[in-house]
């Protein structure tokens, strides 16, 4: 009976506001509005504090979960925040674009019998609170004389940079292009991670005594031998940027993005502000996205608010199939974008000019699961019809740039073009070299990418002091 009685007293699961779909589908403002405090309070009531916190075991970098929901439960912010960044050093970003819903949150106990606790939305909420008070300055540790240099300023490279400061190594990252923040400045849009949420945190890092520069192109500046020649350790968190294609008749008609492309435009470029800023994104009226994962949601979102009358996310499997986050699906739907399943382009068409006049299609079936578990999808024979299109987007995935393995003859690569490093640590074959990230994974989370630098952070710290890991505070 006082199961019943705690279960009919706790709280339902407080949904998060967000802006109206009519009016974000041409807004860049944040769609997600944030938790009140009383929201706040409500959703953190319903953790029911377990002994043995399954949710932890969900997180790649382990976040003290229990803890810092309780500490919010209880007022206690300044505790809260502390909990959470004990573990998370980008706890503001994790909490809007992690999927929590395939993490953490399915761990949670509630989920067997009702809605799980709102992990994400309580860690984005904590994360607000501090910035709004103006973050605590960091306690310096004092330098231990060794150096390490973190390529790419990525969730990899900004996570492995923040732990190795916090243990005293001097470390300066390089970045590739003009501004810091990897996919979370280029990949990302503003309303789904507002640029000034990436920046505090960089910031935070920059406290820290991090070092940043801008505009290094490693493997052209700088080979990673010349690195080892400057610094103790070399850190690869460079990500995967470089966009994949079908190979099809078309591909190089003008009105064909890939979808790196547009979204770096439209994100770091600040294309949705031309002419203010002068980094113009020709969309058409009518847009395809080919791709069904989160950079096509954010792809074809992305083109609704530049102007364009009707987006369509072309996939070729069924929607049980599409890997992008349910928010993200349905977010895209409430907005207009429209889905079309079993569908897949075999041919752009285009004008005398050269610029895209349609997409040629052919319908797709189901068949077995294939390696990826997915059931594969078959041409369906004489299916074929075409779709008039302006604009169509590639957003079929991605693949780390050669450029960083110029003259690098001891970094293995895979035969999808990724870093081969040991799982656990992190660390290469080659001497002194450790990777992390989408480098290693091909595209994943930002979490998971975060866990990749914190693992070698500490496999760094282990073999050049030859000290045990060591867990930043």
């Amino acid at each position: 009976m006082a199961n019943e009685s705690t279960k009919a007293a706790r709280p339902e699961r407080q949904e998060m506001p967000a802006q109206d779909p009519q009016e974000r589908a041409h807004n860049f403002y944040e769609v997600a509005l944030g938790y009140t405090p009383e929201m706040a309070q409500l959703e953190a009531s319903r953790c029911l504090q377990c002994k043995k916190p399954l949710c932890v075991t969900g997180c790649p970098v382990n976040v003290r979960i229990p803890e810092f929901i309780k500490a919010l439960s209880e007022g206690n912010m300044w505790g809260a925040v502390e909990a959470l960044k004990d573990k998370n050093s980008l706890p503001a970003i994790c909490g809007r674009v992690c999927p929590q819903e395939t993490q953490c949150e399915i761990k949670c106990v509630l989920s067997k019998k009702d809605k799980p606790v709102a992990i994400g939305r309580l860690e984005r909420y904590v994360a607000d609170w501090e910035r709004t008070q103006g973050m605590r300055a960091p306690t310096l540790p004092s330098k231990n004389g060794k150096r390490v240099v973190i390529i790419g300023s990525g969730p990899a490279g900004l996570t492995a940079a923040g732990d190795l400061a916090k243990m005293g190594y001097t470390v300066e990252i390089l970045e590739a292009l003009h501004t810091p923040g990897g996919v979370l400045m280029y990949g990302i849009p503003e309303f789904r991670l507002p640029k000034a949420i990436v920046q505090s945190e960089i910031d935070y890092l920059k406290a820290l005594g991090v070092t940043i520069r801008t505009d290094v192109v490693v493997g052209k500046l700088y080979t990673l031998d010349e690195l080892l020649s400057e610094y103790d350790a070399v850190f690869l968190g460079t990500g995967a940027g470089l966009p994949m294609f079908m190979s099809i008749p078309g591909e190089n008609l003008m009105g064909v993005y890939s979808a790196n492309e547009l979204l770096t435009r439209t994100n770091l470029m600040k294309a949705y502000l031309f002419p203010k800023w002068d980094t113009p994104v020709k969309v058409g009226k009518r847009v395809a996205v080919v791709g069904a994962g989160n950079v096509a949601m954010d792809s074809a979102r992305c083109s609704l608010r530049l102007g364009a009358e009707e987006v369509h996310i072309v996939y070729r499997r069924s929607a049980a199939e599409v890997p992008a986050r349910a928010e993200e699906v349905h977010h895209a739907q409430e907005e207009g974008i429209i889905f079309d399943f079993l569908t897949n382009p075999v041919e752009i068409l285009g004008n005398q000019e050269g610029w895209v006049t349609g997409l040629r299609c052919i319908r797709m079936e189901l068949g077995e699961p294939d390696a990826s578990g997915r059931r594969r999808p078959i041409p369906i024979a004489r299916s074929e019809f075409e779709m008039p299109m302006d604009t169509v987007v590639m957003a079929l995935g991605t693949q780390p740039n050669p450029l960083v393995f110029t003259d690098a003859a001891q970094l293995e690569r895979s035969r999808h073009g990724t870093a081969v490093c040991d799982e656990a640590t992190g660390r290469t074959r080659m001497p002194r070299v450790w990777a992390g990230g989408d480098i290693v994974t091909g595209a994943a989370t930002v979490i998971s990418a975060m866990g990749a630098g914190r693992a070698a952070a500490q496999s760094i710290h282990q073999t050049l002091t030859g000290e045990p890991p060591h867990e930043p505070d």
